[in-house]
């Protein structure tokens, strides 16, 4: 049984490992396609089996494994020296995309993947979608299972956001449309390498049929998509911070401008789009752009341009646009008595050193105190704070493992004030940091909470960190601003 052959499996035995999202969603959409389905997880009293030791092999033709698994884990090594095709939910949920009209059709699908950036551009390419009246909605990373997703024909087009680890364990995608935001060092113990992990996320530019988005400002990111063997008639398009030139789209003189054809004009030639002070959501208060937010705009139009969608219904719906939560939001202001504000902001989603720098990148020189730290991930954190020493007030350092950012910060930047949380008490440790940060906040001043780690150490998730940081963040304006 080959690894992109499993559209028939009513006489096959499929094991599941893991009873996550993902895990749970391929034991549904297979209970009534797979003539045996059981789940393997240690940890889930639901599944089956408790350990992969129990595994009667001889009888399995087809194992879908959970992302939390990586490469190297031993009943992946063993599925594979006996021949059994390895998938992940990604590549069973292509197989099995459901037909909607009877005649074969499927729902279109646009992937996008990066270290960054994925779920904001996954967001606006649905909304911007869905605003053009088609059924399109966020799945993958985030939403409902992607397994699920594609087995209901009501969907007109798949919005799905691919994580590197989903990415492994796929074979047979030819998306309509496909995206890598960026590339940068994330993730590299579960890959084993920064040549392994891209090679991984390149996986969504093989066979595009309609566009393929790059950044044309990641060098290794525009090599991928040149090198990419897409189908016939498949567009590239770039997206750049800086001002377009052919087969570009990016920012001239305040405009978004598109100058590869995706918007409707003529390759090669300008086309203005609308004006990026249009885009509330891409703006601080003062003006100052979010680069970040700005370059998954850019992304995000594209694909919907190149998937065809209404362009002027597209950009109305880009412009009322408001991002997820935990990416760069203001979560508690302070008026404090001279009359200044001490904001807290919350990107709880930095969870690598490249979105770290993206998000101190929106702030003025010396006015952030900076909530840092959590579980590295194998990754350094040196050049980070050289490039962003001139942001940085302060910094407050969280984690249960402190030395990759203590040893940045004594590197490049050791006269930056720093304290040190005691990762002792995971239920306070947010509490404890942002009154730290507090001791350093004078008038103009951020603390932003963008720790350029994942957050498993300490948190159940990304999402838990950013919560227990906005609800300090109240308790701390509460007790020291005036109302």
């Amino acid at each position: 049984m080959a690894a992109n052959d499993v559209n028939d499996l009513s006489d096959k035995t499929v094991m599941v490992a893991g009873l996550g999202v993902s895990g749970r969603g391929m034991v549904e959409v297979l209970r009534s396609r797979a003539a045996n389905v059981f789940s393997v997880d240690e940890r889930n009293e639901a599944a089956d089996l408790h350990s992969f030791d129990d595994v009667d092999w001889d009888h399995v033709d087809l194992v879908c494994t959970s992302p939390v698994f990586n490469p190297r884990t031993p009943f992946i090594l063993e599925a594979q020296r006996r021949g059994i095709p390895v998938i992940s939910e990604v590549e069973l949920a292509w197989m099995l995309r459901a037909d909607r009209d009877g005649k074969g059709a499927h729902a279109g699908w646009i992937g996008i993947t990066g270290t960054n950036g994925k779920t904001s551009t996954t967001e606006m390419t649905s909304e911007m979608l869905t605003a053009c009246g088609l059924n399109a909605p966020a799945v993958g990373n985030i939403g409902k299972s992607v397994s699920h997703a594609a087995v209901d024909p009501s969907h007109d087009v798949l919005c799905v956001e691919l994580s590197s680890f989903q990415l492994h364990f796929t074979y047979s995608l030819a998306l309509d449309c496909a995206t890598i935001t960026n590339i940068a060092d994330d993730h590299l113990d579960w890959h084993g390498g920064i040549e392994n992990y891209a090679a991984d996320k390149s996986k969504v530019f093989h066979g595009v049929t309609r566009t393929l988005v790059y950044n044309a400002d990641d060098a290794r990111v525009t090599a991928l998509a040149k090198a990419a063997q897409t189908g016939e008639g498949c567009r590239k398009v770039g997206f750049t911070l800086h001002e377009p030139t052919n087969g570009l789209i990016g920012v001239k003189d305040g405009w978004i401008v598109d100058m590869s054809g995706v918007a409707g004009g003529v390759p090669g030639e300008e086309e203005r789009i609308a004006q990026v002070a249009e885009f509330t959501h891409l703006r601080e208060p003062d003006g100052t752009v979010y680069p970040h937010l700005l370059a998954d705009a850019l992304t995000a139009l594209a694909l919907v341009l190149g998937y065809g969608a209404d362009r002027a219904t597209a950009v109305r719906a880009l412009q009322s646009f408001t991002p997820g939560g935990h990416r760069i939001q203001t979560v508690a202001t302070a008026t404090l008595q001279d009359g200044g504000t001490v904001r807290f902001v919350d990107d709880s989603k930095a969870t690598n050193a490249h979105a770290a720098n993206a998000s101190l990148s929106s702030f003025a020189a010396k006015s952030v105190v900076w909530i840092a730290g959590g579980l590295a991930k194998g990754s350094r954190f040196e050049h980070l704070v050289a490039d962003q020493a001139h942001t940085i007030k302060a910094a407050v350092i969280i984690g249960k493992d402190q030395h990759p950012m203590l040893d940045a910060f004594a590197a490049s930047a050791p006269d930056i004030p720093i304290t040190v949380i005691d990762p002792a008490d995971n239920s306070t440790v947010m509490a404890r940091a942002v009154e730290a940060a507090g001791v350093y906040a004078t008038a103009g001043n951020v603390v932003l909470m963008a720790p350029a780690c994942a957050s498993m150490d300490q948190f159940v998730s990304y999402a838990d960190r950013g919560n227990q940081f906005a609800a300090a963040a109240q308790r701390w304006v509460e007790a020291h601003g005036e109302r």
